[in-house]
């Protein structure tokens, strides 16, 4: 089995410092997040100038439920996915986190140098940059614009954590599969029963019989680690 850390997860490939140096490349450019364009000249100087650009490849740990983040990520491509995990082995998607966001989970533990309250995996290769700690404590301090920026985000999270929340407590568990399956972009979704389950956060056999359901129903159409909806 799959060896686990001291917060009893599996562990994955993790970022090191080693990574990000041997990982550095060409990518999007910082200035297409939205604060950046109303940042004085120096300001967007000092961001530049202590910001360090990496790529990650797909399956990489960022930081675990339990660290305490030591950098902020500004993604520009890829996707990572935020979760959450109890004692034993189920997870619970929090959210997935696209380019030009900023993550909460990875803010908030940084901002109050408090442990994390989930899990960041990258969901496909990654490229963006990083800011330490003290480089966002001035940023902060000296820009109401990028405040706003972080302070929007939040808002936006919570509200769609709220919508979690309450779909895990009052939705059927199928209505919520039919839901999450009409919100992929492609009509033919490349993943396993397991990887779905990890969304949905509940188990593999729960949502194999729900799919079988679904297929029965003339509304998918089931292959070997893929699903075509129909």
């Amino acid at each position: 089995s799959s060896p686990r850390n001291q917060h009893g997860m599996q562990t994955q490939k993790r970022l090191t410092p080693r990574a990000i140096m041997s990982l550095t490349g060409g990518i999007m450019e910082l200035s297409q997040f939205t604060f950046y364009s109303h940042l004085s000249s120096e300001l967007q100087a000092f961001v530049h100038n202590h910001a360090r650009p990496i790529t990650v490849p797909k399956n990489t740990i960022l930081f675990y439920q339990g660290d305490v983040c030591k950098d902020i990520l500004f993604l520009t491509e890829g996707n990572v996915r935020l979760y959450i995990q109890g004692e034993g082995t189920e997870e619970i998607t929090l959210y997935t986190l696209k380019p030009l966001e900023q993550c909460v989970v990875n803010t908030a533990s940084l901002v109050s140098q408090n442990v994390a309250i989930g899990t960041a995996i990258t969901e496909s290769d990654i490229s963006g940059y990083l800011l330490d700690h003290e480089s966002i404590r001035s940023l902060m301090a000296q820009s109401p614009d990028y405040l706003s920026f972080m302070f929007s985000l939040f808002t936006v999270r919570l509200a769609s954590l709220a919508t979690l929340v309450e779909d895990i407590k009052f939705k059927r568990l199928d209505a919520r599969l039919l839901e999450w399956l009409g919100q992929q972009e492609s009509s033919r979704i490349e993943m396993t029963h397991e990887q779905i389950a990890t969304q949905l956060g509940t188990s593999r056999v729960v949502i194999s019989r729900l799919l079988k359901d679904l297929e029965h129903k003339g509304k998918v159409h089931l292959e070997r680690g893929a699903i075509e909806r129909l």
